[in-house]
């Protein structure tokens, strides 16, 4: 069945290779994201981009009300849009903390509120919410970031509890590590706010591991993650999470099953 699908931040990484994937697929894809220009070959490929703030409320309702006077229905909501801000809880400002926030938890719900009454008319649809494994981890300078993947975890279980009843399903996506924009756009502000303090030598060692790590060829594709989410899109009962990725799973398994020292050993090793 073909379906009527919302992506937010498709302008790039895993945002723009789920929207090819589900177009590819023949569904009626909204890519979303503040850099329009950047997905015209959303739009060649058949796909329609429509401009997207998530800190914006009146755009958000905008967006929403756009799609469904074209399409008359939403049938699933990608919450892809969020960054990470990375650095020693020293070093980041109380500014840039709140906005991590406001991206990665307040913005997300603020579109999923937005969509959901369709949904509840409809008796029908799937949230899917993109976390992390970080989402169940942790690692060093990282802390606004790893918390507000915490929180969207804990936020999804309570939204899957609540619309059990109403046909709606909800589903947390757990990629690992994944070559995307990532590493650039986490290790330039850590750099600077670690210049000149107590974590700086800690911020090169990880900006340096994190390069390296993100390269293609050593971290898995986007389209792993794309292809995830289209299983979820097609299933009849969906699972409510996908880990998937480079290191995805068995850096949750030793999180869970072996504590917090093993794990804080294990992944200290990697930044000394």
């Amino acid at each position: 069945m073909k379906k009527v699908i919302l992506v937010t931040g498709a302008s790039s990484g895993l945002g723009k290779a789920t929207a090819q994937q589900l177009i590819s697929e023949g569904h009626t894809v909204y890519g979303a994201a503040r850099r329009v220009e950047k997905m015209k070959d959303l739009e060649a490929s058949g796909g329609k981009a429509i401009k997207l703030d998530v800190l914006d409320p009146e755009n958000i309702k905008q967006v929403v009300s756009t799609i469904i006077a074209e399409q008359g229905k939403i049938d699933v909501l990608v919450n892809n849009a969020g960054y990470a801000v990375y650095g020693a809880v020293e070093d980041v400002s109380l500014e840039d903390a709140r906005r991590q926030f406001e991206v990665n938890i307040f913005g997300l719900a603020a579109i999923t509120k937005e969509v959901l009454p369709h949904m509840r008319e409809q008796k029908s649809g799937t949230i899917i919410n993109i976390s992390s494994m970080g989402g169940k981890m942790y690692t060093p300078l990282g802390s606004w970031y790893h918390a507000s993947k915490h929180a969207l975890e804990g936020w999804s279980d309570c939204l899957r509890l609540e619309l059990m009843d109403k046909g709606i399903d909800v589903v947390i996506i757990e990629p690992g590590i994944i070559a995307t924009e990532f590493a650039d756009v986490m290790s330039g502000p850590m750099m600077e706010s670690a210049k000149g303090g107590p974590y700086e030598e800690m911020a090169k060692i990880l900006s340096k591991a994190t390069e390296e790590n993100y390269q293609p060829g050593n971290a898995s594709s986007s389209d792993v993650v794309a292809k995830a989410i289209s299983k979820a899109v097609k299933a009849k009962k969906p699972k409510t999470r996908y880990r998937i990725g480079k290191l995805a799973k068995p850096m949750v398994w030793i999180r869970t099953y072996l504590g917090d020292r093993v794990f804080d050993k294990a992944v200290m090793s990697q930044v000394k």
